[in-house]
């Protein structure tokens, strides 16, 4: 593999541990941006995947050097596309949860709050011993730093249950 190649590989690794690094965050902001740059890592691999450069793939030209395989850059326009709507969407709803919630972040699922609490009583009674309750723990990491900031018991702006 030749220095030029190897830095596009390792700019696209980069590109890829950084959107997915970004995407483990809970600002939605930062899911968007997390995206955003698996979305330009996976156009740069598709560039890389195209080979070589060679002359222009047109027809009825006849050139000494091999044409360029045109799918590669016709599949990354298309990508560059894709992401530009779904990014814009995504901008959308972010925006969208910070108009009705007043906040950025995204909330634990309930579900998995039920099933995180559920393992961690199982473990306890399986030999935590005379240890504190961890559901009591567990409920004060997810006490709202200021009571009725947070939206879980306040009633959302559209008058609703539901958003």
């Amino acid at each position: 593999m030749t220095g030029p190649a190897l830095v596009l590989v390792v700019a696209v690794a980069v590109l890829f541990a950084a959107g997915i690094d970004m995407l483990m965050e809970r600002s939605l902001v930062r899911i968007v941006v997390g995206f955003m740059l698996l979305g330009h890592g996976a156009n740069l691999l598709l560039l890389l995947a195209g080979g070589a450069a060679g002359s222009p793939p047109l027809l009825g030209k006849e050139s000494e050097r091999p044409m360029a395989d045109p799918l590669p850059q016709a599949m990354a326009l298309t990508a560059i596309v894709i992401t530009f709507g779904v990014t814009a969407f995504l901008l959308a709803l972010a925006y969208r949860s910070r108009i009705t919630l007043g906040e950025d972040e995204v909330r634990d699922d309930v579900e998995d709050r039920r099933i995180h609490a559920e393992r961690r009583r199982e473990a306890w009674a399986a030999g935590a011993g005379e240890e504190a309750d961890p559901l009591e723990e567990d409920a004060q990491e997810h006490e709202p730093e200021h009571a009725g900031a947070s939206g879980e018991d306040a009633p959302h702006r559209n008058g609703g249950e539901g958003a």
